[in-house]
């Protein structure tokens, strides 16, 4: 690297940089992406599971996208994967509770419903948390036992205190593109047709980042590299940690956003194993795991792959299978593999906004970018919108 000037880096090689650095080269801005481990898709992430008949991938962590998702669509596009979108087929949730799977309207008092769309146009969510806000709308019992724990699936991680605006924001659709849809291999499909088209060092963390005369100086553990802009697209906490001892005043409010640990663990079976019927996923009701996410979505005649998202230590390994051979009726023979992983997602509060707007201020004037899925809200269409903006921002366009 010595001698060589990057136009931009960018720090993590999670759907958000990946995004970054592709938005910037449609303004013919070259990049090199630095991510420090081994994986690219931050909290996207497809495993490939090895079977008799081939790979049969489930989706450990993001595991749907939208034709709400513009930019996505315009980055598949422009990689050349537009065309191999998969359609996921429309398939119901099921609640777990009180040791049972149970529809979704079997559990909702319909009299607290009466009034609701009233309610629901009359009702703002700014200033409000998501328990308030949709507490008042459907109902305290509905909420607590109903659309409580769906949202908490959602995010995976207690959802009560979100900003009620963080979720759900209305996007406008491309009625061309399938309504769900994933990828031939599963998301990670995407991210690797992304990554191929882009310069990633693999297993590069980065510990420091000093300001210089019209660039900056990103120190690695045995190197250093010079570049006229940076976009660090991790974690708010490590980006605090890159810039506590340089910006100081904007390392700060990224100290103060917390994070969430989940515990996923998918398993795989033979179809004929399980009598359950297909399904779309299962939301746990005051249980060890937020959320079951299937892979029926996208059937297969010889396989079967859920993905549970556990609450962070309270089952060991042993426990989480456990609970995962009782949720699905099945003894643990039927486990054909099995595979788990820990993710980090924001968890945001209210004022969150307000320190987003402290954050932006501080940018200003600076060829620094800060991205994520923890601006505006946690989905992969949210990660790539503030992308876009600070590529604007940056870059013009």
């Amino acid at each position: 690297m010595s001698g060589r000037v990057v136009d931009l880096l960018v720090v993590g090689a999670g759907i958000s940089g990946l995004g970054m650095a592709l938005m910037a080269r449609r303004r013919g801005v070259q990049s090199l992406i630095l991510e420090a481990g081994g994986h690219l898709g931050g909290a996207i992430n497809s495993h490939r599971f090895e079977t008799g008949e081939g790979l049969f991938w489930a989706e450990l962590g993001g595991h749907t996208c939208y034709n709400s998702y513009g930019n996505l669509l315009q980055l598949l596009q422009e990689t050349g994967q537009l065309d191999s979108l998969q359609p996921k087929q429309k398939l119901r949730y099921w609640l777990q509770h009180q040791g049972r799977l149970t529809s979704i309207p079997s559990q909702l008092n319909f009299p607290e419903l009466l009034g609701v769309l009233p309610r629901l146009w009359m009702s703002g969510k700014e200033g409000r948390t998501v328990a308030d806000y949709y507490g008042r709308i459907i109902g305290r019992r509905n909420f607590r036992r109903v659309l409580g724990p769906a949202l908490d699936a959602v995010v995976c991680q207690p959802a009560a205190d979100f900003p009620a605006d963080a979720l759900f924001r209305k996007k406008p659709r491309r009625k061309e593109i399938v309504r769900s849809f994933t990828g031939p291999q599963g998301l990670q499909s995407f991210i690797e047709g992304m990554a191929s088209q882009l310069e990633i060092r693999l297993h590069s963390p980065v510990i420091g980042l000093e300001r210089g005369e019209g660039h900056y100086r990103v120190q690695l553990e045995n190197d250093a590299i010079e570049a006229k802009s940076v976009a660090l697209a991790v974690a708010p906490d490590i980006a605090a940690g890159i810039l506590a001892g340089s910006m100081p005043d904007l390392a700060a409010p990224l100290q103060e956003i917390e994070m969430a640990a989940i515990e996923s663990h998918s398993v795989l079976l033979k179809a004929d194993r399980l009598a359950l019927p297909p399904l779309a996923g299962i939301i746990g009701v005051a249980d060890d795991f937020y959320s079951a996410v299937s892979r029926d979505l996208v059937p297969d005649d010889h396989y079967r792959a859920f993905t549970f998202h556990f609450r962070p230590e309270v089952l060991d390994q042993t426990g989480r299978l456990g609970r995962i051979c009782q949720v699905l009726g099945v003894d643990p023979d039927a486990i054909e593999s099995q595979v788990g992983c820990s993710n980090r997602l924001p968890a945001l509060r209210l004022g969150h906004a307000e320190r987003v707007s402290r954050i932006d201020k501080a940018l200003q004037g600076n060829p620094l970018a800060l991205t994520g899925n923890w601006f505006s809200g946690v989905s992969i269409e949210d990660s790539l919108i503030r992308s876009d903006q600070e590529c604007r921002r940056l870059f013009g366009g």
